[in-house]
């Protein structure tokens, strides 16, 4: 497991649909060592605090792996790394083994998982496809926040470590399919899974209040 890229960027105005929008999805790979502190990553910052950021969402991981499923939607167009609005392009890490909770280790950080991505227009603008984000979050190819629980530098190239991992093991994908698709794509029991899932010492606020109304609408 592997940190490819560390990505940044400061919100900038862009023009969509011939308005103004403020975003700092337009992220680029920087060299050298990065503080990470408990906002997220030196030179970063998100636009909108209502729905992005935070400590829960401090630092947005997105798989290397992923990379080529999207180059062939997209048409084939060079991706480069940050193109997901990913802070680190990461290897060796997807939805399927990475967990709620999990903690991570990555040069002097540590950073536990809390929940996955879920992308909006601005991510469609960036990628120039508007048809894309139904697609993107239907794949489960989400990518995953964390929060840092020790700040440090971190810097391209270094190896990552799972130093631990929730006993409750909710797989990335499965906290996706809880909060925001159908609820047959579990396999199980949804009232139990979501109970289950209630039960995460670690499970991020903005989870908590999710599954707590679809376990009530169930």
């Amino acid at each position: 497991m592997k940190l490819i890229s560390v990505n940044v960027a400061m919100p900038t105005h862009v023009m969509i649909d011939d308005q103004p929008v403020l975003t700092g999805i337009n992220k680029q790979a920087v060299s050298g060592p990065v503080w990470v502190g408990e906002l997220g990553c030196a030179g970063d910052d998100q636009a909108d605090k209502n729905v992005h950021g935070g400590p829960h969402q401090a630092v947005y991981s997105y798989a290397i792996e992923h990379y080529p499923h999207w180059q062939q939607f997209l048409g084939g167009q060079h991706l480069a790394y940050g193109t997901f609005g990913e802070n680190f392009t990461i290897g060796g890490l997807d939805e399927d083994n990475t967990h709620v909770g999990d903690v991570l280790q990555i040069g002097e950080v540590q950073l536990q998982v809390t929940m996955p991505r879920i992308p909006c227009f601005k991510f469609a603008n960036k990628v120039g496809s508007k048809a894309i984000v139904e697609p993107f979050l239907k794949s489960g190819k989400s990518g995953f926040y964390q929060r840092v629980l020790q700040a440090g530098y971190v810097e391209a190239g270094q190896s990552i470590s799972l130093l631990s991992r929730d006993p409750q093991a909710l797989s990335i994908r499965h906290a996706l399919i809880m909060q925001k698709l159908d609820l047959s794509l579990l396999g199980q029991n949804a009232k139990t899974a979501l109970e289950s899932a209630l039960q995460i010492p670690s499970l991020a606020p903005l989870l908590k209040t999710t599954y707590e109304q679809r376990l009530a609408n169930l």
